[in-house]
């Protein structure tokens, strides 16, 4: 596994959950899995995300999900807690829980209650800041309606509340403006499938879904892309064309499970999600499979 300057650079895994047949969670699979990503080159996981499915669990279960994570990663392998919720006091309060548990970063949404205004998400920033972990930024305006610019992530970067932005916009040209306002900001690629273009732009790290189901791959993809050597950029084009349906997968509604359906094929426990996600429709089925199997046919693991 290579080393990475900070706890949340390079490929942190958005990690799916497993559950058992009766939807509990299952700690021994989760467990494991979080071994499996390290052992296959991944930089870190971020638990708790919407991948994660982090919205269906019990406070326990939430707690719980963090602590296994870090009981269960090595030495040197990062855990960024996805500290999301509704209000500024539960953030703070699940920013709290990861810092006890031994995450080193964290993730935060902007609070989605309702849309809020600059002053409430900069101040529910603050609120999470005063536990003193690392924050990245999640900027996902598509599902929480709370659009994180280029100038409210340059202020709260400049106010200390931030150390990067997990930009999940799917515009690369975003990259590029907020550099200008906070050139020392890190960038995180969101999206799976602008992997190139934010690595080009000039990405630390990268935010993941699909190395949940072919770990070795992506991050190659991801260290070609980061390189900063036209040339590596040129092999990271060929697989990036080769695995650019499957990755897009990541960006619609049913992500989580099109991601988890990628790993039974794979031969992963992905399984089923708790509701309200539900089963997939036969036509989403199986163009998973299709671009699945297509990306194994050609040797990507």
């Amino acid at each position: 596994m290579t080393e990475t300057k900070k706890p949340w650079h390079g490929v942190q895994v958005a990690t799916a959950l497993p559950f058992n047949d009766d939807l509990t969670v299952d700690y021994d699979g989760y467990a494991e899995h979080v071994k499996f990503l390290a052992d296959n080159g991944c930089h870190g996981v971020a638990p708790n995300g919407s991948l994660g499915e982090y919205q269906t669990l019990s406070d326990e279960e939430r707690a719980r999900v963090i602590t296994t994570a870090v009981e269960a990663a090595p030495e040197g392998f990062g855990v960024m807690a996805g500290v999301g919720a509704y209000g500024a006091l539960q953030t703070a309060h699940w920013t709290e829980q990861a810092a006890e548990a031994g995450a080193k970063s964290v993730m935060l949404l902007p609070p989605n209650t309702y849309r809020a205004n600059e002053e409430e998400v900069v101040n529910h920033y603050r609120e999470a800041a005063k536990v003193g972990l690392p924050i990245v930024a999640y900027n996902n305006p598509i599902d929480t309606k709370v659009d994180l610019t280029p100038s409210i992530i340059a202020r709260m970067f400049h106010e200390g509340l931030i150390v990067g932005v997990k930009e999940f916009t799917g515009d690369p040209r975003r990259a590029y403006e907020i550099k200008e306002l906070a050139p020392g900001m890190d960038l995180l690629i969101g999206t799976d499938d602008t992997v190139l273009e934010m690595g080009i732009a000039g990405a630390v790290g990268w935010v993941a879904g699909y190395p949940n189901a072919i770990p070795q791959s992506t991050v190659e993809l991801y260290t070609l892309a980061t390189s900063n050597d036209p040339e590596s950029w040129a092999k990271a084009r060929e697989i990036y064309r080769d695995l650019h349906s499957l990755l897009r997968w990541d960006t619609k509604t049913e992500f989580v499970q099109a991601i988890k359906l990628s790993m039974d094929i794979v031969g992963r426990k992905g399984g089923a999600s708790r509701p309200p996600r539900g089963v997939l429709s036969d036509e989403m089925f199986a163009g998973i499979t299709r671009d699945t199997e297509a990306a194994l046919a050609k040797g990507y693991k």
